[in-house]
């Protein structure tokens, strides 16, 4: 049963990406988020932002998206290890996507994108050719919100395929929304599953279960037994993968501008260091614990 759940948390992390932007269509955020481990002093602070600035090419609906994204992991690692954890605290992220969609139907749209990003320690100071990562996304999005629509409705269908990891085939992306009642929503899908219920024209309650995470190359391979030449287990990168449970507040400051607060529990955290071929190596923490996140972003839905 572990392996059934690892592995679907495994294929649920590497779509995080792309679904995000497919299911909450920003064009650009600011966020802070941050993870307190329980039973210990660790804790991973993480400062997040992208832009997105979509360039009209006709009236037919079609535009190309071209994005950038930056993202920095403060790692406070307080537990005693057997191997230096220096090289763990700062953690980076550069990202750039090009995207592109056109409307197939009056009712159906299709989406192209593909990322390059720069995941690294960057201890050496220097970009390295495996701090490189590319991936690849195609969307079917059909969507239902004509204004004498009672209940409206959006499916996103697509795949997803990344160089980062070693699964070698495309994985499925699949989400729907709808609203069923004036003043709630709901969401199934990944990385973020949720209910809504409006308070008005201008604020939110949510309650969520979501998919985080992040994965980073370490320039400088990690030998995890120091101590002996015997087992000569070397750490590559360093991933998080975690569900996490919550409720959240947001504010809309206008038509496409918002605040927003989430606070909640994770189910599942599991933190770990792994080689070059994406093998476990060592788990630094898999105990659940609090967290928070706060930030502003601009969306067009």
């Amino acid at each position: 049963m572990k392996k059934i759940l690892n592995a679907v948390l495994f294929l649920c992390f590497i779509g995080n990406s792309a679904l995000m932007n497919a299911q909450a269509a920003d064009l650009a955020r600011v966020e802070y988020t941050y993870f307190p481990q329980s039973n210990s002093d660790n804790s991973l602070s993480r400062f997040k932002s992208f832009l997105k600035f979509p360039i009209k090419l006709n009236d037919s609906g079609a535009y190309l998206i071209p994005g950038i994204q930056y993202e920095n992991v403060n790692f406070q690692y307080k537990d005693v290890a057997p191997f230096p954890v220096d090289k763990l605290e700062h953690l980076q992220s550069y990202a750039f996507s090009l995207g592109y969609t056109f409307k197939m139907t009056e009712e159906w749209r299709f989406g192209v994108e593909v990322e390059a990003n720069a995941t690294s320690n960057f201890e050496t100071e220097e970009l390295q050719g495996e701090d490189v990562e590319y991936t690849g996304s195609i969307y079917f999005i059909k969507s239902k919100k004509d204004e004498q629509l009672i209940h409206p409705w959006r499916l996103i269908l697509g795949l997803r395929y990344s160089t980062s990891t070693s699964v070698n085939f495309p994985l499925p992306i699949v989400n729907y929304y709808k609203k069923f009642h004036p003043d709630w929503t709901y969401t199934l899908g990944v990385p973020k599953t949720n209910i809504r219920y409006y308070l008005g024209e201008n604020s939110s309650f949510q309650a969520f279960v979501t998919v985080d995470g992040f994965y980073a190359n370490i320039q400088e391979r990690i030998n995890i037994n120091v101590k002996t030449s015997l087992d000569n287990k070397l750490a590559q990168n360093i991933s998080m993968t975690t569900v996490l449970s919550g409720i959240g507040y947001e504010l809309q400051f206008s038509k496409y501008f918002s605040f927003y607060i989430y606070t909640g529990h994770s189910l599942i955290n599991n933190i770990r260091l792994r080689d070059e071929n994406q093998d476990r190596v060592y788990t630094i923490n898999d105990k659940n614990s609090l967290y928070g996140r706060t930030g502003l972003k601009l969306s067009i839905l």
